[in-house]
C-alpha cells in the first residue's frame, strides 16, 4: 500500500489550473494548424490566423488563452493501493482550484447558487470526477469548461427503433443549432449509452481524447469520420464566419444501455480545448 498525502494533489490541481488556462496541448495547436492550411474561405484563414495569434500571447504566461477561465473539471483515477492521507481529498481539490485561481490570476467563475448568483470568489467548488483503477498511482485531468461551449451541449434519451441515423442526426442537429456561439471550430464529445448521467459523463470524458485519436473499435471510429464530415459540411466554419471547418474532431464513447434505451449526449467544447494531466 502506498501512500499520498492529499497535499501534492492540491500542489498538483492548482499548478495544472494555471497551466491549463495559459497553454493548448500540442494535439490542439497541431490540429488547428492543419485545418488553417485546409481552409478555402479568405476570411476563414484570416480568423484562424487570428485564433493561432491568441495562442502565442496566451503562451506568453500574462493573459489566459480565453477570459472564460472556465469550471474547474477535475478527474481523479485513483489507484486501488493508495492510501490517501493529511486530509479531505475533495478539500484538497478546491484549494488547489482555489490556489490557481489566485496564482494565475484567473477570473472567478462560480457562484454558490444558480438562482441567487452569489459568487463564491474562487472559482470553488470544482466538478470532481472519481474512477477508482488498479495500481498504486493518481492520474490526475484538469480541464476547464467554459461555458460558451457547455451551453451548447444537449442530451437526448433516444429509443433502440432511432438506430445509428437517429443517433447521428441528433448530434449533427447539436452542432447545427450551435452555430456560432460555442466559438468554433468545436471539439465533439459524444457519449452513446449507459443511463441518462452515465451518457452525458462519457461525453465530457470524450473531450480529454487527444486530437487525431479514434475510438479503438473501427465501428465507432467510422462513426466519428462520418460526423466529422457531416458536421463540416454545415458550413459553419471558425468563429461562425464560414469555412469548411466547423468541428476539429468528434470523440465517441459507448457503453452498455438498457434493452429499452438509446441514450445519446453531446457535449462541446470550443477550439480552446484545455485539458492537462499528471500522474503522482
Amino acid at each position: 500500500m502506498r501512500e499520498l498525502n492529499v497535499e501534492e494533489i492540491t500542489k498538483a490541481v492548482a499548478q495544472m489550473y494555471v497551466h491549463a488556462n495559459y497553454f493548448l496541448g500540442e494535439d490542439v495547436k497541431e490540429r488547428i494548424a492543419e485545418c488553417a492550411q485546409c481552409e478555402t474561405s479568405q476570411l476563414a484563414r484570416e480568423v484562424f490566423a487570428s485564433v493561432e495569434k491568441n495562442m502565442e500571447i496566451a503562451a506568453e504566461g500574462v493573459f489566459p488563452i480565453c477570459q472564460d477561465t472556465g469550471m474547474a473539471c477535475v478527474f481523479l483515477e485513483i489507484g486501488q493501493d493508495v492510501h490517501l492521507t493529511g486530509g479531505n481529498l475533495h478539500e484538497a481539490v478546491n484549494e488547489g482550484v482555489r490556489k490557481g485561481c489566485a496564482d494565475g490570476y484567473l477570473r472567478q467563475t462560480i457562484v454558490e447558487d444558480p438562482f441567487r448568483r452569489k459568487n463564491t470568489g474562487d472559482s470553488t467548488p470544482a466538478d470532481i470526477i472519481i474512477d477508482i483503477v488498479p495500481g498504486d498511482k493518481v492520474k490526475i485531468t484538469v480541464a476547464p469548461k467554459g461555458f460558451g461551449s457547455e451551453n451548447m451541449s444537449q442530451i437526448k434519451m433516444l429509443t433502440p427503433g432511432a438506430g445509428v441515423k437517429g443517433a447521428e442526426d441528433f448530434i449533427v442537429k447539436v452542432c447545427e443549432e450551435a452555430g456560432g456561439r460555442p466559438c468554433p471550430p468545436i471539439v465533439v464529445g459524444v457519449g452513446i449509452g449507459g443511463n441518462f448521467n452515465k451518457a452525458a459523463l462519457m461525453a465530457k470524458k470524450a473531450l480529454l481524447r487527444p486530437l487525431g485519436e479514434h475510438n479503438a473499435n473501427p465501428f465507432y471510429a467510422e462513426m466519428e469520420e462520418r460526423l466529422l464530415k457531416r458536421i463540416n459540411d454545415l458550413g459553419i466554419g471558425p468563429q461562425g464566419f464560414g469555412g469548411s471547418t466547423t468541428a476539429l474532431a468528434v470523440n465517441v464513447i459507448a457503453a452498455p444501455t438498457h434493452i429499452a434505451g438509446l441514450p445519446v449526449a453531446v457535449n462541446i467544447n470550443c477550439h480552446v480545448s484545455r485539458h492537462e494531466e499528471r500522474i503522482l
